[in-house]
């Protein structure tokens, strides 16, 4: 049996429009409007998304998971000596994607990471299942290891050492926020004639990031 051809797997896409009428002012209540339906929806991993980053030469990318946003913008949680958090920190500049495929959507975000603060961090580390606090502490994310076998030991000497239960925030490990500065929202049309929306801040009235309150501009582009 011959092995799929990606260049026939072919969807029209049929489920609804997306009009300027329908936008909010403001792109991060229009985030939270997708946001809230592709939760209703039940889609698997609705706040799963694709960050992007760079070395300065190479480009990297990678699924992480949304664990808050606001008008300040939207922050994921990390090892700090990760691949992304290193590039991060000399490259501040990343992309975020949503896929929300089952709602035949997608949002892009463009902006600059920068570190919550330790208090907000150890709020969100202490709301994790163990499980999840003792791994922060086993794994040094991105570091090159001989096997599985090194992982389950570690695993094994945090269980011991922290047996009473509590387990302290490591001092390596946190969130990162994405300060957006610029927003496209799609969604998918018939005809692949789709609908894409840019926010961008609006230079006439001094708007900058969300996080500034400042005035954003809607741009219709052709898909």
């Amino acid at each position: 049996m011959p092995p799929p051809d990606p260049a026939q797997l072919r969807r029209d896409y049929r489920r609804e429009a997306l009009r300027r009428a329908d936008l909010a002012a403001d792109p991060v209540a229009q985030f939270r409007r997708w946001f809230e339906q592709a939760v209703a929806a039940e889609l698997s991993e609705p706040n799963a998304m694709v960050l992007g980053t760079s070395d300065g030469r190479r480009p990297s990318s990678r699924t992480v998971l949304l664990k808050a946003f606001d008008e300040r913008g939207f922050v994921f949680f990390t090892h700090y000596e990760s691949r992304k958090a290193t590039e991060i920190a000399a490259h501040p500049e990343v992309s975020l994607l949503f896929p929300w495929y089952g709602l035949e959507r997608q949002v892009a975000i463009l902006g600059r990471a920068e570190r919550i603060g330790s208090a907000e961090s150890l709020a969100y580390f202490l709301s994790r299942p163990i499980g999840s606090r003792l791994g922060a502490w086993v794994s040094q994310q991105s570091a090159v290891i001989g096997s599985r076998s090194i992982l389950e030991a570690q695993w094994d000497a945090m269980k011991r050492r922290f047996a009473d239960g509590e387990v302290p925030l490591p001092p390596a490990w946190g969130g990162l926020r994405v300060v957006p500065s610029e927003f496209e929202f799609w969604q998918g049309r018939q005809n692949r004639l789709h609908d894409r929306f840019r926010y961008r801040p609006s230079e006439s009235e001094g708007g900058g990031s969300s996080g500034s309150g400042g005035a954003w501009s809607i741009e219709r582009l052709a898909p």
